[in-house]
């Protein structure tokens, strides 16, 4: 059985990143796997989950967000092998600190070596992230830029902005993150499987489903 925590869904639900979950309990039933998603409310404790879900949301439950994975833990689940998957605002959640309304900063979980601040302006749009020879399909909606320390990138932008206009994201040990929305899962089926391959520790039989032509179509819509 995989056990995954969406986590504060009531915060961090703006943009439909919840369907990542579902998402993952799908293609994993297609294989035969058990896969337990667990949403996880501000003020209920975290799970000993393998995976936390934490999605994108606006500058006040982001704040409150970030209070709660302090209290709750975040840090130290991951210390002990965690694996997260952080998108928008979940990702700025995990760096050292984020911009919120009026240009202040607030100090993030510190889990990865990066930092957002108020970009020039918003960003709206179809974005496309190179990572290695395959494409990363979504849409983005956020003010901020990004900038990273000593923390690789997801991939490289060949549409929109993602963290300043070149990069996407990052990866660091057990955790990813990406600016793209959509939800990312749904829209990149084969990202979703690296996720679970990374889960069950060894490789996935092929599946063929909707998702995947849903996918080359897109792909080829946007270039």
């Amino acid at each position: 059985m995989i056990s995954v925590a969406l986590v504060y869904p009531e915060l961090l639900g703006t943009y439909g990143d919840g369907g990542n979950a579902l998402a993952l309990q799908h293609r994993a039933r297609l294989r035969g796997i058990d896969l337990l998603v667990t949403p996880v409310r501000h003020s209920e404790p975290l799970p000993d989950a393998q995976l936390f879900i934490i999605g994108g949301g606006e500058d006040g439950p982001q704040r409150l967000a970030t209070d709660e994975l302090r209290r709750a833990g975040l840090a130290e689940r991951v210390a002990d092998g965690a694996h997260v998957l952080a998108v928008c605002a979940g990702l700025q959640i995990l760096g050292k600190s984020f911009a919120v309304a009026g240009d202040a900063s607030y100090d993030g979980l510190g889990l990865v070596d990066a930092v957002t601040v108020r970009g020039s302006e918003r960003r709206v749009g179809d974005i496309v992230t190179r990572v290695g020879n395959r494409m990363l399909v979504g849409f983005e909606n956020h003010g901020g830029e990004t900038r990273l320390g000593d923390v690789a990138p997801l991939g490289l932008v060949s549409k929109g902005f993602g963290n300043d206009g070149r990069t996407d994201g990052f990866v660091s040990g057990r955790i990813r993150a990406t600016y793209l929305h959509g939800p990312v899962l749904a829209q990149n089926p084969w990202w979703c499987d690296e996720i679970l391959v990374d889960l069950v520790g060894h490789e996935l039989e092929p599946v063929v489903s909707v998702a995947d032509a849903l996918y080359t179509a897109r792909c080829a819509a946007l270039g």
